[in-house]
């Protein structure tokens, strides 16, 4: 008597339960893709606002300490965020040499609008105006993100 036939390979049955599994995998991995990209832009919000903002700070603190030239109607904050990069004269240095705040302005990670500047991507706040209605005026105290979205955290990007 010949041994049965034995036939090797997947059932009908088998296949369909195998990819039932890999669309709920897929159907739980894709939201948690989401949330990635959404905390890499996040991350690289915080860093662009962290480095402008010491660029600020750090602009300030050299008309504090005299190294550039401040007229008395001035708060001593930058008048715009290219002055940052472009840099200033140090008046403390004998050669004349420049003083550089920033390398370069970051671009704000949300705000999908390609025709417009980095610079023009940020929302600029003067020093006179108030941390509740920021405005842009003679200076910049402070930069915002123009975005209306949320953050993951639960709140708005343009109040970190």
């Amino acid at each position: 008597m010949k041994p049965a036939l034995r036939q090797h390979g997947f059932t009908l049955i088998e296949l369909m339960v195998t990819l039932t599994i890999l669309a709920v995998l897929a159907s739980v991995a894709l939201p948690l893709s989401q949330i990635a990209a959404t905390r890499t832009r996040e991350e690289q919000l915080r860093q662009a606002l962290w480095q402008m903002r010491s660029g600020i700070d750090a602009y300030k603190q050299a008309v504090d300490d005299g190294r550039v030239n401040k007229s008395l109607e001035d708060t001593g904050y930058p008048p715009d965020l290219k002055t940052l990069v472009d840099g200033v004269k140090d008046l403390k240095d004998p050669t004349g040499k420049k003083i550089y705040f920033l390398r370069r302005i970051p671009r704000d990670p949300f705000c999908d609008c390609p025709s417009k500047s980095d610079a023009e991507t940020w929302g600029l706040r003067s020093y006179a105006s108030s941390a509740d209605s920021p405005e842009e005026g003679r200076d910049v105290y402070d930069v915002f993100s123009l975005s209306n979205g949320v953050g993951l955290n639960g709140s708005p990007y343009r109040k970190w």
